[in-house]
């Protein structure tokens, strides 16, 4: 009797599990067969980005920019998220059930991005055709035939860009339209300059001249008229309010801090962060006025920060060298992080570059990988020279900011083992769907960037002078995340901004006042550095919480790096922490 019982009770949990695996495993089917054709649909409706992450069926395309095509992306939006709502993510695989959470995100942010932000109608830089002509020509993918033959299809489609624009912006803020202005002037100068290099090496001037010539003229009619009409009446405020900001920062972050929270947090690690300043910055003062008898000396901490950090900016790089320079830098990075076996260092190669003139604008530096479907990798760590327009005192005092041992630490984020480094773990990382791949949190690569410095400078890498250079750094995140929601929210003005960067993070007026620019710009973007470094380091805790302490260094780090680029609570998640 009772064995024939235990046979019953057997074939029940059998049958059970037998079920519930046919469950687990429709519902696994039916994500990514969605999650597939979406991508497969979005690569085609968005040519550039499509080439950007290597996908090249689309190389010959641009995107469609009208009111039509923005309409018919909400209804693509719309209709994806709708069937992705009928799936049970609990029944998910933990792979896909975070891949389901992350495509939910993009598509209602896309959906608010359109329905909400409406940036089509006042954001003329979203009309920026540089990007899909110079990665056509940036990567070596294919044969350059080839790419000069798609190049030539996009250049030829570049006046339907410039109609749609017109048609579709309305009264931006000024700011804007005076980026677009500048940006759209670099583009014109890639066309008659990197373009027409490739173009003379393959042989093709009579083949590409004629598209040449009408996108030249469609840009330099796109420019004049910006000047002239669009300009005058570009007088919205590029302040988002307080109901935008904080519904865009749920979006931006993926994070569960709110706006308040980040505040809260960000005053109290600013202060925090200029008490380690200042007794790195009376140390290094020590060791350069050694003559001094400092019993009997009394300084303030805020002055000797002031005039370390102002010694230390006497070694500075120029236009001229300071790619040369961050290209030694990046060695010099590299073999520190394998001898300190920090991470996993990767094999594959990346190239320190002059960043391409039509994307200059919003930021110094920025790291440029090759896309996930690119079979071919190739990496760039690219820098910004100073505008041209600079007048000699603003362009010192870039590099002054930019000095030789903060652009040590600039190295460190960008690339060794900051975003280069992260970037190269997270293209290991294999789904049953690529939305991990296409859809990386900025809140997780900004954090992970930002503590890449600071595990450096935990090390001891450069000494005391980049560690100053770190925490000036820091106070820098800190400060973004800070002026980013008092900017949008509370009416900050450039002045008060301005100063509460240079007197609270101590940054040359040429720094502070690039950053005042990028603030308006880019709205919510600054925050995910900061909050990507609090949670990246809340990991880390989490991580040596779970093994008290006794935790491999290169272990841990490969391990926070091996799920892709989710956001920082998915990462968590996944560690079981």
């Amino acid at each position: 009797m009772f064995s024939r019982i235990s046979v019953l009770l057997l074939v029940c949990v059998v049958f059970m599990q037998t079920a519930m695996a046919t469950n687990f495993s429709r519902e696994d089917r039916q994500f990514e067969e969605l999650a597939n054709k979406y991508i497969a649909e979005l690569m085609e409706r968005s040519p550039e980005w499509a080439t950007a992450l290597g996908e090249h069926k689309y190389d010959g395309r641009l995107d469609d920019y009208s009111a039509a095509a923005v309409k018919k992306d909400r209804e693509f939006a719309e209709n994806y998220l709708k069937q992705l709502n009928k799936i049970q993510a609990d029944k998910l695989s933990k792979v896909n059930n975070v891949d389901y959470r992350i495509m939910r995100h993009n598509l209602e942010y896309t959906l608010f991005r359109i329905d909400v932000l409406k940036e089509h109608e006042w954001n003329p830089m979203s009309y920026n055709v540089g990007s899909a002509i110079n990665s056509l020509i940036s990567r070596d993918f294919g044969p350059l035939k080839e790419r000069l033959e798609n190049a030539k299809k996009r250049l030829l489609g570049i006046p339907a860009v410039v109609n749609a624009a017109k048609a579709n912006l309305k009264n931006p803020p000024k700011v804007y339209t005076e980026t677009a202005i500048a940006q759209n002037k670099g583009t014109i100068n890639l066309i008659n300059g990197d373009l027409q290099m490739f173009i003379d090496q393959a042989g093709m001037q009579e083949e590409m001249a004629p598209a040449q010539k009408i996108a030249i003229a469609a840009l330099e009619d796109f420019g004049k008229w910006m000047e002239k009409d669009l300009l005058p009446r570009s007088n919205a405020d590029f302040r988002l309010g307080d109901d935008k900001f904080r519904k865009k920062l749920k979006f931006a972050l993926q994070s569960d801090l709110s706006k308040e929270q980040i505040l809260e947090y960000g005053m109290g690690d600013l202060k925090e962060t200029q008490e380690k300043m200042f007794e790195v910055a009376w140390r290094l003062y020590k060791k350069m006025h050694p003559d001094i008898d400092y019993t009997l000396v009394r300084m303030d901490p805020r002055a000797v920060a002031k005039i370390v950090l102002g010694e230390l900016a006497e070694k500075r790089p120029n236009n001229e060298t300071i790619v040369a320079q961050a290209n030694e830098d990046l060695k010099e990075t590299t073999e520190f992080v394998k001898k300190k076996n920090l991470v996993t260092v990767p094999t594959e190669p990346v190239k320190v570059i002059e960043m391409p003139e039509f994307a200059r604008g919003t930021a110094v530096a920025y790291f440029d990988s090759a896309g996930p479907f690119e079979k071919k990798n190739e990496t760039f760590f690219t820098i910004s020279p100073t505008p041209k327009d600079w007048s000699d005192a603003r362009k010192e005092s870039f590099y002054k900011e930019y000095n030789d041992y903060m652009l040590k630490n600039l190295t460190v984020h960008e690339a060794m083992p900051g975003h280069y480094l992260q970037i190269m773990h997270s293209n290991k990382f294999k789904a049953p769907t690529m939305i991990r791949s296409l859809f990386r949190s900025g809140t997780f690569t900004e954090g992970w960037a930002v503590y890449a410095e600071q595990v450096m400078a935990e090390n001891g890498y450069g000494g005391d002078e980049v560690q100053m250079q770190q925490l000036k750094m820091k106070l820098r995140v800190i400060i973004n995340a800070i002026i980013d929601q008092k900017i949008h929210t509370d009416g900050m003005t450039e002045k008060e901004a301005v100063d509460f960067m240079m007197n609270e993070g101590f940054q040359e007026e040429g720094e502070a006042a690039g950053k005042w620019k990028r603030a308006q710009l880019s709205s919510t973007q600054l925050s995910t550095y900061y909050v990507g470094s609090v949670e990246v380091n809340e990991i880390r805790k989490a991580y040596e919480a779970k093994h008290k302490g006794k935790i491999d260094v290169l272990k841990m780090h490969d391990e926070m790096l091996s799920f892709g680029s989710p956001a920082p609570k998915y990462v968590k998640e996944m560690l079981g922490l």
